[in-house]
């Protein structure tokens, strides 16, 4: 049996920084609303550069199908990982002080031709959108995460009343 350090996971979901995990935390709580398996992990671009290229190198081969990775200010990780790695990477602006997000979400979409990264919102949205995205991707392969895909869709539907409570 597999100790659970040695199961392979669906999602890694990295981020550049401790204090981006406020942001993160919406795409690890949808994944685990979704009962998608993940694992999380700090990577920054500019001060752990060989644990980056160790991350992207191995993802693959460590069972990674898509990578989630969320980053403020220059935000290099996603452009970096995804010049490594042929995963989809998805990319999460991360709010930043100077230019409220705007620096990161330029930084992550607007990535040379041949290097994609599929670019979300900025902050707590782009987070939950990157978790749905990266699901809707397993379900191509995986009809659980397609059943629990749709299941999640209509209970959002029904919850949006028809009339405003007044």
């Amino acid at each position: 049996m597999l100790n659970m350090a040695e199961m392979k996971r669906d999602i890694a979901v990295i981020m550049g920084s401790q204090s981006d995990y406020d942001t993160m935390v919406y795409a690890v709580d949808m994944l685990k609303a979704l009962e998608i398996s993940h694992d999380i992990f700090v990577i920054s671009a500019h001060r752990t550069p060989e644990r980056l290229f160790n991350f992207a190198r191995s993802a693959q081969e460590k069972g990674f199908k898509v990578v989630i990775a969320g980053a403020g200010g220059a935000a290099h990780l996603p452009g970096m990982v995804a010049s490594l790695t042929y995963l989809p990477v998805i990319g999460v602006p991360v709010r930043s002080k100077e230019l409220n997000g705007l620096d990161s979400l330029l930084s992550i979409v607007q990535m040379p031709k041949g290097v994609p990264v599929a670019t979300m919102s900025i902050g707590e949205s782009g987070a939950y959108n990157a978790a749905i995205t990266a699901a809707s991707i397993l379900s191509i392969s995986n009809n659980k995460i397609t059943d629990r895909l749709k299941r999640w869709r209509e209970k959002q539907t029904e919850a949006v009343k028809e009339k405003p409570t007044l």
